[in-house]
Formats: C-alpha cells, sequence, structure tokens
C-alpha cells in the first residue's frame, strides 16, 4: 500500500492506498491503532476492491489535533472523501472507533454511503481509557516499552512505536487519547437507526472491549442489517484474517445465502483485547 497525506482542518492527514482500478472501500481503524492495520485486508480484497485507509486524527501519521470530538472525526472522513473524489456512494468499513464514526457520517449524508461494515463498534459507548496514561513517555528500548504496555495489548500497539534520538515513544498520545474517550462515550443508537443501506456487523465474542448484547440488538433492531461472529477479540480482522476478508468479501457481492451463521465459530487463536 501506498502512503499518501492530504491537508485538512490545518492536519496532515496520512493515509495507505491499495491503488488500481477496484472498487474503493475507505477503512478506518481503531482507538490508537492506524491504517496499515488493513494492509492484509486490503491483498485478500484486490484487484476487485481497492482498500484506503486513513490514520485518523491523532493516530499513526497523521498530526496531532486538540479536537478529538465526534464532530472532528466526522469531520475527517468528509474531506477524505472529497479528497479521493469518491463520486458514488461509498463503501465504509471501520472497527470500534472506525466503525462508530463511520455510521455517524452515514446518518449524516444518507445518500453518500451504499453499505457498511461494521466491526465492534457499539451503538452506545462508556469507556474508560485512563490505564493508557501509564504508556505515556520516552522508553530506552522497543522492549521496555512493549513491557510497559504487557503482552495483552501490545502486539496492537506496536504499529505505533516510534524510535527518536532520545528513545522509543508512541505516535500517539496516549494522555490525549485517554482524556479524548470521555466525551467520545454516549448514545448513538438514533445514528444507528437513522440509515437504511445494507450493513454487516461483526462480533468478535471474545471481546473484552465490547458488550456482544449491543451488537446483536444492533443487528436486530435495523433492518437491512447482518450479524457474523467469530471466536475473535475485538479486531477480527486480525485475529481471523482470512474468514474476516471471506466474509467481507460475501457480503459486497452479495452471495445468498450469506455463507456465515451468527455465532459461527472459525479458530481459537486469536489474542483478545
Amino acid at each position: 500500500m501506498e502512503r499518501r497525506n492530504f491537508i485538512h482542518d490545518g492536519l496532515t492527514l496520512s493515509y495507505l492506498d491499495q491503488g488500481g482500478a477496484g472498487v474503493p472501500i475507505i477503512a478506518l481503524h481503531a482507538y490508537w491503532m492506524e491504517a496499515g492495520t488493513y494492509a492484509d485486508l486490503a491483498e485478500a480484497l484486490a484487484p476487485e476492491w481497492r482498500v484506503v485507509a486513513l490514520d485518523q486524527r491523532g493516530h499513526g501519521h497523521s498530526d496531532h489535533a486538540k479536537d478529538m470530538s465526534w464532530d472532528a472525526f466526522i469531520g475527517d472522513l468528509a474531506a477524505f472523501l472529497d479528497h479521493l473524489g469518491v463520486d458514488k456512494p461509498a463503501i465504509l468499513l471501520g472497527n470500534s472507533l472506525g466503525g462508530t464514526v463511520a455510521f455517524r457520517y452515514a446518518a449524516r449524508n444518507l445518500e453518500k454511503v451504499r453499505v457498511m461494515v461494521i466491526e465492534e463498534s457499539p451503538a452506545e459507548e462508556d469507556s474508560d481509557l485512563g490505564f493508557m496514561r501509564a504508556w505515556a513517555g520516552t522508553y530506552q528500548s522497543r522492549e521496555a516499552l512493549a513491557a510497559k504496555i504487557g503482552e495483552r495489548l501490545a502486539w496492537s500497539v506496536e504499529p505505533s512505536f516510534r524510535q527518536t534520538p532520545e528513545g522509543w515513544i508512541l505516535a500517539f498520545s496516549p494522555n490525549a487519547l485517554a482524556d479524548a474517550q470521555a466525551g467520545l462515550n454516549g448514545n448513538f443508537w438514533d445514528d444507528w437507526m437513522a440509515t437504511d443501506c445494507p450493513v454487516l456487523v461483526v462480533r468478535g465474542t471474545d471481546s473484552r472491549a465490547v458488550d456482544g448484547a449491543i451488537l446483536e440488538s444492533m443487528a436486530t433492531r435495523r433492518p437491512n442489517t447482518r450479524l457474523v461472529s467469530f471466536a475473535a477479540g475485538h479486531v477480527v480482522h486480525h485475529d481471523e484474517p482470512e474468514a474476516f476478508a471471506t466474509a467481507v468479501r460475501a457480503f459486497l457481492v452479495g452471495e445468498a445465502p450469506f455463507i456465515f451463521q451468527d455465532g459461527m465459530t472459525i479458530k481459537s487463536t486469536h489474542r483478545q483485547r
């Protein structure tokens, strides 16, 4: 995937583009992750689809920002679509934070979204990420930074490790993200129910980050919505990449009957988050 940049709201926002003539899929990562998380999915879906993944503000190679509100994230997505020149209703795919940005954008732009894949993104959020504050600082080695984060989460944070002359740091600000989360908590059911495009809701049955009952309710309450569950953690596309890609492909091409059943167990080799 090729790295590119654009300017919006006074920020340089970075993204990865699979390129090619495939139908664009706009991919949005989870909190503290970055665009590279979708590299394997991009390869799996090419050449029919062209995955374009944004480093959301405050993450990855994009600039840090004082404004980390929903309006800011949603505005970035709108600007991203304009920058890419997407002139047809978009395919949006997002994990956690990214999925919520996607469906909240769709609620405000009904005619601009064709279909969504929503991975572990609940319609109500009440999280406390204060534990992230302990990650702040400069570390003498990559191993020391990984040890500080801990084995359970280090795999998801390691792509954001950066080496500087002073030592190892994180690309994002743990304190800023912890502060911002309080403003990102809330009830988003109105936005979820405001759209009617086809949606695939993806659940990781072993996720520690999201109440699976909320995801199940999202699928049952909203028309034109499918739920597929995997024996995986919060980042299903990482834990079960092949099965996730197969599910996305099947959903996008409209295979009937859909090849996965709710609650289907794929593997048990995943990591939990």
